[in-house]
């Protein structure tokens, strides 16, 4: 008979499981660019997020529909640095550009 630290031992950590299941079916890049929308409003900051109307993701480009026009230009302006957060935060592979709308 097993003890339940012995199961605790052999089991894999639930995170490490995730990854294993997403890469067996082969929607690890799907599920990033999923997390990467829904956390938009974190990587970005509150003034940004508010004034964010979507965001989307089609052929490796994050496109973003903004409302307002200094804050299109800023993001416009800042767009390598977006980029590179994304980068760090996400992966190299899931956006190639970013496109404000």
């Amino acid at each position: 008979m097993t003890s339940f630290s012995e199961r605790k031992k052999e089991a894999a950590p639930l995170e490490e499981a995730f990854q294993e299941l997403l890469k067996a079916y082969r929607l690890e890049g799907k599920f990033r660019e999923k997390s990467l929308i829904h956390e938009w409003g974190d990587l970005v900051g509150k003034t940004i997020a508010d004034r964010t109307q979507s965001v989307f993701i089609q052929d490796k480009k994050l496109f973003v529909k903004l409302s307002s026009g200094p804050i299109k230009r800023e993001i416009q302006m800042n767009k390598s640095k977006i980029l590179q957060l994304i980068e760090d935060r996400f992966g190299k592979e899931v956006v190639t550009d970013l496109v404000c709308l």
